[in-house]
């Protein structure tokens, strides 16, 4: 199966990689998880998605299990929280220095590796979930300080952003960003111009919840009607046109869709052969955007 390609941290991968968040919810069924990355290897996966929290270590667990060296699977993870296995929410923010680094620690442990290739610095700045409180409330600049130390030190390969906004990137970039990890999909572009942004510096955009509709009150791409004309018009499914419109709508645009099926597998997989066309495509960008700002917690 072939997909389109495009450069991030300083190599090219598949625009279509692999979420692990969704391993955890075969916790309890380990073979099938070590069975479902191995199938996303062999479909042609060459960037996973990871961190310590997910699962409360199982994806890295799994990962480290599956990938081989011979298999060049660039894996990225991401700090600024850590597992909570009995809070309220399954993590906790973990914002302040000394815990970033203390979570890539934890990942290098987890993953059993030397160094990490990416590290997403989750900031909680904008998006649906959590915002930061009392001491959790870290500057930037003081959490990318960190970060590149540990860059210099070789624990870190290259150094991303997650949940940022336009200001917070644009201060960022003279220490060097692989990738951007926002909420964004077709119904929710409140980023258009941090997308483009990211297009002019050669930043890879990673859009997490893509299709929208993480949290109750959230609008869902599968949802729209113009999505689901292009779906019946196409012969596939309304996930499927949401994903492939993130792929056409800009070229640095990278997919990390997760699944714990072997067949959605298959189909986020085939999304990189779905072709729209310029009339599907006006149709869909004409879909009304709407804010994804829903704080939990």
């Amino acid at each position: 199966m072939t997909t389109p390609t495009t450069e991030f941290a300083g190599r090219t991968v598949s625009r279509i990689g692999y979420g692990a968040l969704q391993l955890e919810r075969l916790r309890d069924r380990r073979g099938e998880a070590v069975a479902l990355l191995r199938r996303a290897v062999e479909l042609g996966v060459d960037h996973v998605d990871t961190a310590e929290f997910y699962g409360f270590g199982f994806a890295n667990d799994v990962i480290r299990e599956v990938l081989r060296p011979e298999d060049d699977v660039l894996v990225v993870t991401k700090v600024g929280a850590d597992p909570d296995p009995g809070g309220p929410l399954p993590l906790r923010l973990a914002q302040r220095p000394e815990q970033l680094r203390a979570s890539v620690e934890d990942n290098l442990r987890g993953l059993g590796v030397d160094r990490l290739p990416v590290v997403n610095l989750r900031r909680l700045d904008s998006g649906p979930g959590l915002r930061p409180e009392g001491d959790q409330v870290v500057g930037l600049d003081d959490q990318l300080a960190v970060m590149t130390a540990l860059r210099d030190e070789g624990k870190i390969g290259a150094i991303g952003l997650s949940s940022v906004t336009f200001d917070g990137l644009r201060r960022a970039l003279p220490a060097g960003i692989a990738c951007v990890q926002n909420a964004y999909s077709l119904v929710s572009r409140d980023d258009e111009d941090l997308l483009r942004l990211c297009a002019a510096e050669g930043i890879a955009w990673v859009p997490f919840f893509p299709l929208g509709g993480a949290f109750p009150g959230l609008p869902k791409a599968t949802e729209e009607p113009a999505v689901r004309a292009a779906a019946e018009s196409l012969g596939v499914t309304p996930s499927q046109v949401g994903l492939a419109w993130l792929l056409h709508h800009a070229p640095n645009v990278l997919l990390i869709p997760g699944t714990a099926d072997a067949a959605h597998l298959e189909a986020n997989m085939a999304v990189g052969e779905i072709t729209l066309d310029t009339a599907t495509l006006a149709i869909l960008d004409a879909v009304e955007s709407r804010s994804n700002e829903v704080p939990i917690g």
